[in-house]
């Protein structure tokens, strides 16, 4: 099967899913879903998204993110392979855990957002996770818990105020119980399979059937929206469209792993006070240049043959003997750990 193209852009917002291998369940115990919610933070933070809505099921994940730096598919690269990773080295396991790529659906802002929140809240109520005795909040792996907590408590990577925006709903302890009392009057107890299904206010778009658009479609609106999307692709983009195909990579797109990859070395060189071409000729296995390259590794998704190219730190296995190396040395050697922590505090003054 020919891999799906996919539209990004500066800004875009995506309703993004993925399924276990063979519908397989992708989690089997808390550990694994709290491993799920702590690598889609790393994601978010490495990639610069803004999360506006998740939910983990036992066999798939949905995500409403926005992307400030069109960059999804370097995101959701990372995440999905770095979950993967972490369960099998759990689990002692090898293989996929995903079937295939990520679905990823273009959405437009407004009332098409509002109903994808609903809709992403309530996966667990149509699945039958959740009754009406326990209440929509008793959930525990889906952002709902962040829009019902007060802000110091939610992750730093989970973003809100859109979601009650949308909703016209305010971020305090009354708009809080408000925005979940207009979610709970989306269900009908009586069909809670249906719960979020169907959108009723959307503007031109009475009764918007959103579980059959998520599944056939490459965007999430109007036809205004898709007409607007469309004009701004090139040809080729506009046939394939046409035939429901998924869209397209932008080319012209700025890159915030690379840019934060770069800030990261000239933090670096202010830091020990050198140049990058003296970086770059010290021997591959000076603490300064191996650090560089964990905080690299770990704070981006840049592959391993840029960080080789551009610290000239060997091969990718010699990079990664010594980043693993390094890693080991952080958690004991205080000096090192205040340098890492001074190298990023420029990085933040900037």
């Amino acid at each position: 099967m020919a891999r799906q193209v996919r539209i990004e852009f500066e800004g875009a917002m995506y309703h993004v899913m993925a399924r276990g291998d063979r519908r397989e369940a992708i989690v089997r115990d808390d550990e694994d879903r709290r491993t799920f919610l702590r690598t889609l933070g790393e994601a978010c933070k490495r990639a610069g998204f803004r999360l506006h809505a998740h939910v983990l099921m036992t066999n798939h994940y949905h995500l409403l993110i926005e992307t400030p730096e069109g960059n999804l598919s370097r995101g959701m690269g990372w995440l999905q392979n770095a979950f993967t990773r972490r369960i099998n080295t759990r689990h002692r396991l090898w293989g996929h855990v995903f079937g295939g790529r990520y679905k990823s659906i273009l959405v437009e802002p407004g009332n098409c957002f509002g109903a994808l929140l609903d809709y992403i809240h309530l996966n667990p109520v149509r699945s039958g996770m959740v009754k009406e005795a326990d209440g929509l909040e008793s959930y525990p792996w889906s952002s709902l818990k962040h829009y019902l907590e007060a802000p110091g408590r939610r992750a730093e990577w989970m973003e809100t105020q859109t979601g009650f925006s949308v909703t016209g709903t305010k971020d305090s302890s009354a708009g809080r119980r408000e925005f979940l009392e207009i979610l709970e009057r989306r269900v009908d107890w009586k069909n809670p399979t249906k719960a979020g299904a169907v959108w009723s206010e959307a503007e031109g778009l009475p009764k918007l059937a959103v579980h059959s658009s998520l599944r056939r479609g490459w965007f999430f609106g109007s036809q205004a929206f898709k007409e607007t999307l469309l004009g701004a692709a090139d040809g080729k983009l506009r046939e394939r469209a046409g035939r429901k195909a998924d869209g397209y990579h932008g080319s012209d797109l700025r890159d915030h792993r690379e840019k934060m990859a770069g800030a990261l070395i000239q933090a670096g060189l202010q830091y020990f006070r050198m140049s990058l071409t003296e970086l770059q000729g010290m021997p591959k296995n000076d603490s300064r240049k191996v650090l560089l390259a964990e905080m690299i590794q770990s704070e981006t998704t840049m592959r391993l043959d840029w960080i080789c190219t551009h610290l000239r730190i060997g091969t990718r296995s010699w990079c990664c003997h010594q980043i693993r190396g390094i890693r080991l040395t952080l958690r004991t050697d205080e000096s090192l750990a205040r340098t890492r922590e001074e190298i990023w505090n420029i990085i933040k003054n900037d």
